[in-house]
């Protein structure tokens, strides 16, 4: 598929109708989209029957620690919705967690539909749009079993799911991403051997399971159009902008190809394009390179790089023609002052492409929480919202206010306006203990839900 070309233009669909801002005062649209995002196996606690699971307590796996109860959110999800609707957010991102709706192949738990159900009719009734995600890097064990994404039958088992959950959710779904960053359920699971199945270097299995996830994304969208609820519906992609180092242009050229490009061709009648991306990577003659010396690096190791999401933005319309979602983009770090600093000059980023033209919907910051990250355990703390790891309480940090008041003035302030404090981590605010809805929500999760 060919490339359209980016026209200025008035924003399309539930854009329509936005007032303008001087291009100078650093404003975003009426309904630009402020959200924070989260994932199931990094922040309930207890997922016991899925492949991520196992992964995590298999020796040599080479991850830090157990997810354990991670933020224990299955049970206290209505503190993290106080937190996103305290904050001033417009909309919660989280995910559904495939190895609780469905824990054996074909048997569907009601429990587990009703508690996700309950937690899409509470951000409605405090206003925020609840997007939810089909698929965050985790399966069921008895997917697993079966091949996982390397299965010829992968991609109808996901849409099955979808289907299921859908029918159950569809009605209060306010926006839905498929699959959260399949190039690297891909890349980290067959070639890196860092997510299971934890194969490296398996690059016949790396390309089945790449033509697999697609087919997993077109199945699911048709399963999820097909109601009930009418939402808009996309794919959520990890790319980064790359730096070529000379000689790398042809490895460089390969890897967009099989990590961008043939997602990016297959999305030209989606509602929208969810990039994720958080910094660059250079590229040389024989695959990626370390950074050059002296290059500003994360707690995660990767050069500091907010100007990732601004090139991900324009290459994901460019390539698509449709309007674009930050699902996903935040730091790592300790340093509370730093977390805004990289998120305003991201946001910075996100507006040049407004003021271009490109129909850019939203922004959602990783993490909400301070939550599991996969390999790397508990240690980076990518969360607007600090977590104590022995009594779960939740504090928002300065950078959550912070983050909050660009949404509710949709306008973007600069760090020197923001409270003092920011440089101290453990100055967050008080706990979170309020809840949302709690009765209410609960009886509209059981007396609402349309018949399967």
């Amino acid at each position: 598929m060919g490339t359209r070309p980016i026209k200025k233009q008035a924003p399309r669909g539930d854009l329509a109708g936005h007032d303008t801002e001087a291009p100078d005062s650093l404003r975003f649209p009426k309904d630009f989209v402020w959200g924070a995002a989260t994932s199931a196996h990094q922040i309930e606690g207890g997922n016991t029957n899925s492949d991520w699971w196992d992964f995590e307590h298999q020796a040599g796996s080479g991850c830090a620690e157990s997810s354990g109860d991670a933020c224990d959110s299955y049970s206290r999800w209505r503190q993290d919705l106080a937190v996103v609707a305290d904050i001033g957010l417009t909309s919660y991102r989280f995910s559904l967690e495939w190895s609780r709706i469905e824990p054996t192949e074909g048997e569907w738990s009601l429990a587990a539909l009703d508690h996700y159900r309950r937690i899409c009719a509470s951000c409605r009734e405090v206003g925020i749009e609840p997007t939810v995600t089909f698929h965050h890097f985790t399966n069921p064990r008895w997917f697993a079993s079966q091949g996982g994404w390397e299965a010829p039958q992968s991609p109808a088992l996901f849409a099955r799911f979808c289907e299921k959950a859908g029918r159950s959710l569809g009605d209060l779904i306010g926006r839905a991403c498929t699959v959260n960053e399949p190039n690297m359920v891909a890349l980290i699971g067959y070639l890196l051997g860092e997510f299971p199945p934890g194969r490296k270097d398996d690059t016949e299995a790396f390309v089945t399971v790449t033509k697999n996830l697609v087919e997993a994304h077109r199945r699911a969208v048709e399963a999820l159009r097909a109601g009930p609820g009418v939402y808009p519906i996309g794919l959520a992609l990890s790319m980064s902008e790359v730096q070529v180092v000379p000689g790398g242009e042809e490895f460089a050229a390969l890897a967009r190809e099989m990590m961008e490009d043939i997602y990016l061709r297959e999305l030209g009648g989606d509602d929208f394009v969810g990039v994720q991306s958080y910094s660059r990577t250079y590229i040389g003659p024989q695959g990626p390179v370390d950074p050059p010396r002296g290059t500003r690096l994360t707690a995660m190791g990767y050069e500091y790089w907010p100007q990732a999401a601004e090139a991900a933005i324009r290459r994901a319309a460019t390539a698509t023609g449709r309007p674009v979602i930050v699902t996903e983009n935040g730091i790592a770090t300790n340093d509370d002052a730093e977390r805004v600093e990289y998120v305003s000059e991201a946001l910075r980023g996100v507006h040049r492409c407004l003021e271009d033209g490109i129909d850019v919907r939203g922004y959602f910051y990783w993490s909400l929480l301070d939550n599991f990250e996969w390999a790397h355990g508990f240690g980076p703390h990518f969360g607007l919202v600090s977590v104590d790891r022995s009594t779960f309480a939740r504090r928002p940090k300065p950078s959550a206010r912070w983050f909050g008041e660009v949404a509710r003035r949709r306008e973007l302030i600069p760090a020197a306006q923001t409270s003092s404090g920011l440089r101290n981590e453990r100055r967050a605010g008080p706990e979170i203990r309020s809840t949302v809805g709690e009765e209410s929500s609960a009886n509209a999760g059981r007396q609402s839900r349309p018949p399967d």
